[in-house]
């Protein structure tokens, strides 16, 4: 079943009460109503966890921020008010524990370990811009906590590098297929990167983390074999912050997980074969031969008596043989199934 990561990120707004209601929706049961069938929810939320001492220039961080998403009058400003304390990502996680969700956690820096005084995530999640940051993927596999890397801005040797790094301390490793454009262009989703994953990583687990608008790509990711999907979560698409627009709302949370899990279900096996389920349609709407004209008790049967006509209970056409040169036992009118008690 695929592990679907809800992803919190920033847009908590500074707010950890914001945070522990998407947790909810996240955790909300999910219902396909035509076949009325109760779907698993999401497996997990993510917070995202930033040590501004690690984290930009001084020049940058100094920077005037005018935006309207911005939260402060400069830049760090803005990235100070957005960051949660590990008290505050503890009171989720326990909060996600509550609701049966697993909690991932992505570490943007060595300094942000210190959350393990508090609480052990489920798993770890490297972003994509981290690839390269040997220091801080040495630090995060040495915790043995699973980890998930995002491969948004990493080609193959970025890639092997980081696996090299990690793998030195255990394989519980799963890559995700990621485009860091937000929001992701259809020309440059390129999902077909997923099985070239599948191909040339065959012992790690693959997914999709999803930057596009909407819900086809994860969903068409899953039917590819993704393992894991990961989609941005808010409450509000209108609210203020960079990655409120390109994230799903609580309604399209609903709609991605749905058809998510009922694609999960439609799969099936790889394999042709008549279903139970199309039993009764074969019955009604196949074709069985029947007369073209009336006929009378004794009359033999030729091809130019019979067609073919629904319901598809009687003799097929590449069984005429059985009827070709038979008698009648009994008078038909046209346009009847001949059955087997019809004929002598």
């Amino acid at each position: 079943m695929t592990y679907i990561i809800g992803e919190i990120g920033q847009n908590h707004n500074g707010s950890v009460d914001l945070a522990k209601l998407l947790t909810e929706v996240a955790a909300r049961p999910v219902h396909e109503e035509l076949f009325g069938i109760d779907l698993k929810p999401m497996d997990a939320v993510k917070l995202t966890k930033r040590d501004l001492k690690e984290e930009l220039s001084a020049s940058q961080m100094a920077a005037p921020y005018n935006s309207p998403h911005s939260f402060g009058k400069t830049y760090g400003e803005h990235r100070a008010f957005l960051e949660l304390n590990d008290e505050q990502h503890h009171e989720v996680y326990q909060h996600a524990k509550a609701l049966g969700l697993d909690f991932v956690e992505t570490l943007c820096a060595i300094g942000c370990l210190s959350i393990f005084k508090y609480f052990t995530p489920d798993k770890l999640k490297v972003a994509s811009r981290d690839l390269t940051n040997l220091p801080l993927l040495t630090a995060l596999a040495e915790t043995k906590v699973p980890i998930i890397l995002s491969t948004g801005m990493a080609g193959k040797k970025e890639l092997n590098e980081a696996l090299e790094i990690i793998s030195k301390y255990h394989s519980h490793i799963s890559i995700l297929h990621c485009v860091s454009q937000y929001p992701t262009h259809p020309h440059n989703t390129n999902l077909l990167t997923i099985t070239y994953l599948q191909k040339n990583y065959p012992q790690y687990t693959i997914g999709y983390s999803d930057h596009t608008i909407g819900i086809a790509a994860p969903v068409a990711a899953v039917a590819m074999g993704a393992k894991i999907i990961e989609k941005h979560i808010t409450l509000d698409r209108k609210m203020k912050g960079t990655d409120q627009a390109g994230s799903l709302g609580i309604d399209g949370i609903n709609r991605m997980v749905r058809d998510i899990r009922v694609m999960e279900m439609s799969l099936g096996k790889e394999e042709l074969f008549i279903d139970d389920a199309v039993k009764n349609a074969k019955v009604k709407l196949e074709r069985s031969i029947a007369t073209l004209r009336k006929m009378s008790v004794g009359e033999t049967i030729t091809e130019k008596d019979i067609h073919l006509l629904s319901p598809g209970d009687g003799y097929k056409w590449n069984e005429k043989d059985m009827l070709i040169g038979k008698k009648l036992r009994c008078d038909l009118p046209a346009n009847e199934i001949i059955y087997k008690k019809d004929i002598q």
